[in-house]
């Protein structure tokens, strides 16, 4: 083996690994994700030209995965599912249940809560640019099961599900990644950049 052999990458702190506590701290902390989530969720906007709301949830889920990182995240978003699923009024409007236009969407929040989760233990959760990136993709990954499930529940083809299903988003999921990029770097300049 060489001297020259690559080191293995830094591993960050997120925001929710400053907290004490481990089992109680990272449980409670999976049902607020959850409960974040879906409270913010609800703040939504029924558009007449789509079957889709326009919702703060992908904001949410932007905060819970870059602040309690992938695992924490990607459970607490599982836990939504579940709880969604089995017809607790969690998701948009108080909706539950599987079969909604927009339930996609909200399968695609578990791998974007992972990924930002992920980036953010790299951390890019610490400046405006590297936020900013790693939320529109973040946001990218909501979209492939998003569109996907709604070309299937409405039977619509892949231009008209882009048409309804993503064009009407794009600004606003541009404004959401910028409100990340503002208040994730903030909140750790606030705490004096724990690592």
């Amino acid at each position: 083996m060489s001297a020259t052999a690559a080191s293995p990458p830094v591993r960050r702190h997120v925001l929710a690994d400053v907290l004490p506590g481990a089992r109680v701290r990272d449980a409670a902390l999976v049902v607020t994700g959850a409960g974040l989530v879906a409270g913010i969720g609800q703040l939504a906007v029924p558009l007449p030209f789509t079957p889709v709301p326009l919702t703060l949830g992908t904001f949410a889920v932007l905060l819970v995965g870059a602040a309690l990182g992938p695992v924490r995240a990607a459970l607490s978003v599982a836990l939504l599912l579940a709880v969604g699923v089995a017809g607790a009024p969690v998701f948009a409007d108080g909706a539950s249940g599987w079969a909604l236009a927009s339930f996609g969407y909200a399968l695609g929040y578990l791998p974007a809560a992972a990924l930002l989760g992920h980036l953010a233990r790299r951390g890019a959760d610490r400046s405006v640019a590297r936020t900013a990136a790693a939320a529109i993709a973040a946001t990218a990954v909501i979209y492939l099961p998003g569109v996907a499930w709604l070309m299937a529940f409405t039977g619509v083809g892949m231009v008209e599900a882009l048409a309804i299903g993503v064009v009407p988003f794009l600004i606003g999921d541009a404004v959401k990644a910028v409100g990340a990029a503002l208040l994730l770097p903030g909140a750790w300049r606030l705490l004096g950049d724990r690592r």
